[in-house]
């Protein structure tokens, strides 16, 4: 028994999914090319030399017992901040990374690019730094925008899932634009 002709149905199948695949990418190709871009840069921030990420700096012990208190290194730093670097900077924390095996701390501010390394022990400073790697990653998914807004991840959240649904969408319709030619030459 021989199979009914399906060929008309498959080809209006690429069709409709050549379409889609064609008008996504084209409303969504900026987006897609800083993705592309940001992520590229992500993936070789340890290996760029300190261009994008900061090494992070030795200090003078890495015995626990031997360091200031958190509340004297942060103090330590926003001095710092303020005195050597800018007086128009937060010193509103947004992380504290203690780095034990390398015996310092380093602070990351909330509403600006500087982080600061300090020495556990002594509480000077090791090293100043512009977080581009942090803020090439808030461009990378989108967070920039509720950065500069004063949003609280709204945007973040609709951008991350429209890439993400296009990524999917493109994945599907990619394979069958490629497998969906070679289906209908089988079946011919």
């Amino acid at each position: 028994m021989k199979e009914p002709n399906n060929r008309p149905a498959q080809a209006k199948i690429l069709r409709n999914f050549r379409k889609l695949h064609r008008i996504t990418g084209a409303l969504l190709f900026v987006f897609f090319f800083i993705v592309a871009i940001t992520g590229s840069l992500l993936g070789w921030k340890k290996n760029s030399g300190g261009m994008i990420m900061a090494k992070s700096y030795k200090g003078s012990s890495t015995d626990l017992k031997d360091w200031l208190s958190i509340d004297s290194l942060y103090i330590n730093a926003c001095n710092y901040l303020k005195d050597s670097v800018s007086s128009d900077l937060s010193t509103e924390v947004d992380r504290i990374d203690i780095r034990k095996d390398k015996g310092m701390v380093k602070f990351v501010f909330t509403n600006h690019f500087t982080g600061l390394q300090v020495d556990g022990a002594t509480g000077q400073i090791l090293h100043i730094e512009k977080r581009r790697a942090d803020y090439i990653e808030k461009i990378h998914d989108g967070s920039i925008i509720d950065f500069y807004f004063g949003w609280d991840g709204y945007f973040k959240l609709i951008y991350t899932s429209i890439m993400g649904l296009a990524l999917m969408l493109f994945t599907i319709t990619g394979f069958w634009l490629w497998y969906g030619p070679k289906r209908m030459r089988k079946h011919a």
